[in-house]
């Protein structure tokens, strides 16, 4: 119960309009049912009212009699042209009681004889109505009233009539009532879901555009926004335009970075080749190291400051499966395989080039250091619902690394194996590459032996 309750609460906070919708529709819910409520008792009470004045009638019919009967004799109303009072426990009675001795004077024949148990009257003559019930159990309404003689008799007068005959009317009654205000609920909540529906469009307008810039197909908010959401759409261009005049910026920086440090390196290396020595062969080979340091990391920048975050994607299969082909023909010898894992052709947030860049040093460092094996796993991992990510996990069945050397491989380009002939693109670069997209690098022991590298990029 409690994971239904959980999913439904996420199931809520996953859609504004449909959080909009059940709102209404419980307000409107709320709002009918008490008015369907209120509308029946109103029209109950309007019954009882009515049905009060009818018993008061045949009160004042029963006094009437009374009130004209000879002295010393019994009065007898009959059934007052209401043949209920003379039906056996019809709820429709009459009863004259003496006020002084309260002994019974006369009843209704619909009595046959029983006894009703009814509180008196006040000493005012006033007529007062109440509920009641007869020996049968049946609900009753009651009317009754002293009346004074001026031959000095006091008489109760008790008039009852049977309100359950009320119960069938006011069921009907409230059937249609809430059947009606259901059919009005419904339209109610209809019609709240196209008022949202249509209310929320340009809201699903905008989103469409954020998604042509994020897929590369437009480079701002373009169009007309109603005014409530202008601002934000303004917000958003000027985000966009601020991230590429970041971009530009860092551009530009780093290309005057690379002349301000290749000119002095050039001119203290040509110095020290002019001097000779033990000395300027050492300097050489520092400046050598220090210029292929600093073209390494102007690199590294210049790649990161080209990146077009927004509005980068790539599809995943599509590049894995070209460097699996071009892979297999350099490596003969291994077997490769490309493996989907339910993931179909997603598509990663991510500069192709990029991609294939990182994806195919991956690939190539399993190919040299795998003895026969090398797998390439794609999936799609959906764990966070905010955040879905496109996974790739390259696995080789060579000696792979022990876990301490995984933190020092990641950190700043370090290679542990010179024997190998490569350029030096490590582990480190690629997780900046990464991370400068949202994703990841991780190391771990692969099944088939060796080094595992997972990369987590987020989808599109």
């Amino acid at each position: 119960m409690n994971a239904r309750l959980r999913k439904l609460g996420e199931w809520l906070k996953s859609s504004l309009a449909l959080r909009l919708v059940l709102a209404s529709a419980l307000w409107a819910t709320i709002a009918l049912a008490a008015f369907g409520w209120l509308l029946t008792e109103l029209y109950r009470a309007s019954l009882i009212r009515s049905f009060d004045e009818r018993i008061i009638v045949y009160e004042k019919t029963l006094a009437g009699v009374v009130a004209s009967a000879p002295d010393g004799a019994v009065p007898d109303p009959g059934t007052m042209g209401d043949p209920r009072f003379g039906r056996y426990q019809s709820g429709w009675y009459w009863v004259v009681v003496d006020a002084k001795s309260q002994s019974t004077v006369a009843t209704s024949q619909s009595l046959f004889g029983e006894v009703l148990s009814l509180p008196p009257p006040p000493n005012n003559g006033a007529v007062v109505t109440n509920d009641a019930r007869d020996p049968a159990g049946i609900a009753l309404r009651h009317a009754a009233q002293r009346i004074f003689l001026s031959n000095g008799r006091m008489y109760d007068l008790h008039v009852t009539g049977n309100v359950a005959e009320l119960a069938d009317e006011i069921s009907t009654f409230r059937f249609q009532v809430f059947a009606t205000l259901a059919a009005f609920a419904l339209g109610l909540v209809a019609a709240a879901g196209l008022q949202v529906s249509f209310g929320l469009r340009p809201l699903a307008a905008m989103s469409r555009r954020l998604a042509d810039i994020r897929e590369g197909r437009a480079n701002r908010l373009e169009g007309r926004l109603p005014r409530e959401i202008a601002a934000l759409g303004k917000e958003l261009n000027a985000l966009i335009e601020t991230n590429s005049a970041i971009v530009e910026r860092s551009r530009t920086q780093v290309g005057n970075l690379a002349h301000a440090l290749k000119t002095p390196l050039a001119v203290i290396l040509n110095e020290a080749r002019a001097e000779g020595g033990p000395l300027a062969d050492k300097v050489v080979e520092q400046v050598t190291v220090m210029r292929d340091e600093v073209d390494r990391y102007l690199d590294r920048a210049r790649l990161a400051a080209d990146r077009k975050v927004i509005g980068a994607v790539a599809d995943v299969r599509h590049s894995l499966e070209g460097l699996s082909r071009v892979l297999s023909r350099a490596y003969p010898d291994r077997s490769l395989h490309l493996e989907d894992e339910g993931a179909g052709h997603p598509k990663a947030r991510i500069e192709r080039r990029d991609l294939e860049e990182l994806v195919g040093n991956l690939m190539d460092n399993a190919c040299k250091y795998g003895r026969e094996q090398v797998r390439v796993l794609l999936s799609v991992d959906r764990t966070d619902r905010d955040r879905p990510m496109v996974k790739i996990r390259v696995e080789d069945d060579g000696p792979g690394l022990p876990p301490s050397a995984y933190a020092e491989v990641l950190g700043r380009g370090k290679r542990l194996d010179e024997t190998q002939p490569g350029s030096g693109f490590g582990l480190a670069i690629a997780a900046e590459i990464a991370e400068t997209y949202g994703g990841s690098l991780v190391l771990d022991r692969a099944v088939l032996g060796g080094l595992a590298v997972t990369f987590r990029i987020p989808l599109s």
